[in-house]
């Protein structure tokens, strides 16, 4: 029997692709690649993306209806490309990012969105290319910190993939859960869903080159934290606490969650936020109404260093609801506060990478 191209086209016509009602011809997911070789066929079928639901059945259709068409003699080979390329493997998906900060804390209700927004602003002020993810699936604050709740975020088709453009603000490139969610729901997510849509945010986001990339991560520990140890090489860790002890019974957990054996992410430093509270019309007072210089004894204690101190301040809060975060006005006392706190990360981060061999990513097991 002599076996020409179009037996083989005809029949491939007679397969109908599930997603699309079509035929593979019709649907052109036959590649220009068809090969015959006396009784021996080859050819590729094109799909979206390789967990296609349809693929191994369209696959056993297309195998079966040459044999019924053309030959039961007939070898068939088919492979599998896909139009959309696929995401890095965990550790290489943000080979342009230079450093992955996370910002921690033990519990929640400490301040750590706002220490993560400001910190990030004052980065960008200070030159750098900086990106911020809202890592609380559950609870992302970061468009409303930033005044940005309706941004539409949209996607390009970028190297053969479809990315996500974050939104920009203040020299910051955003990207939450919160943009895509309606701000009045409950988000009602299994551990597994809220995993898969980090990545998502992490690894189908066109975050281009950073300098740094800082994770607003969600109070605790919890898979949202373990997910991110396993995807990103994290550079370092800034854990948020107040000075009062029930806070910073759980810093220590944060610490511990990030330096223990298994996980070995470098501690940067502690910021206690809250430090004290002094009124706008006496601003050279100082009232400790949490408690005083608790998270300086901490950093003592578990040798870490302390990277600043954040004041209590009405303006603060009020900036953050007003979507202008306080770093963004550099001649106040908060504005200056994160800015010590930009340039004290900085420093231990560089030193960081001078001392201490790349993080690598938490594996999963088996």
């Amino acid at each position: 029997m002599q076996l020409y191209p179009k037996l083989i086209t005809d029949a491939l016509s007679t397969v109908r692709y599930p997603g699309t009602k079509k035929s593979l011809i019709e649907s052109e997911m036959l590649e220009d690649d068809l090969r015959i070789d006396g009784m021996n066929v080859s050819f590729s079928l094109i799909f979206e993306k390789t967990t296609d639901p349809f693929l191994k059945s369209t696959v056993k259709a297309a195998e079966a209806a040459i044999h019924t068409y053309v030959s039961k003699d007939v070898s068939v080979t088919i492979n599998i490309k896909t139009r959309q390329k696929e995401r890095p493997e965990p550790g290489k998906m943000l080979p342009e990012v230079k450093n992955v900060i996370a910002v921690s804390s033990g519990k929640g209700g400490v301040g750590k969105s706002t220490i993560a927004a400001n910190l990030a602003v004052a980065l960008a002020q200070a030159g750098y290319e900086v990106g911020l993810l809202d890592c609380d699936i559950f609870g992302p604050s970061v468009p409303k910190m930033f005044h940005i709740e309706a941004e539409q975020i949209f996607a390009e088709q970028i190297d053969g993939r479809q990315m996500m453009i974050p939104a920009l603000k203040y020299g910051v490139k955003i990207m939450s859960m919160g943009f895509f969610i309606n701000p009045n729901n409950a988000a009602l997510w299994r551990g597994a869903m809220a995993s898969n849509a980090l990545k998502q945010l992490v690894g189908d986001v066109q975050w281009g080159a950073l300098d740094y990339l800082i994770l607003d991560t969600p109070p605790g520990t919890s898979d949202i934290h373990l997910t991110l140890l396993q995807t990103l090489a994290i550079t370092g860790a800034v854990i948020v606490s107040t000075p009062q002890q029930v806070a910073l019974a759980d810093a220590r957990k944060g610490i511990d969650m990030y330096s223990n054996e298994k996980v070995r992410v470098p501690i940067l430093g502690l910021v206690e936020n809250m430090a004290w509270f002094t009124p706008a019309e006496l601003p050279e007072n100082k009232y400790y109404i949490f408690g005083r210089e608790g998270v300086k004894l901490l950093a003592e204690e578990m040798q870490v260093l302390l990277l600043g101190q954040i004041p209590l301040v009405q303006s603060i809060c009020e900036s953050g609801d007003d979507g202008e975060p306080a770093a963004v006005r550099l001649d106040t006392m908060t504005g200056m506060a994160f800015r010590r706190l930009a340039e004290r990360v900085v420093e231990e981060t560089e030193r960081r990478n001078r001392e201490q061999a790349p993080t690598t990513i938490v594996e999963t097991s088996k």
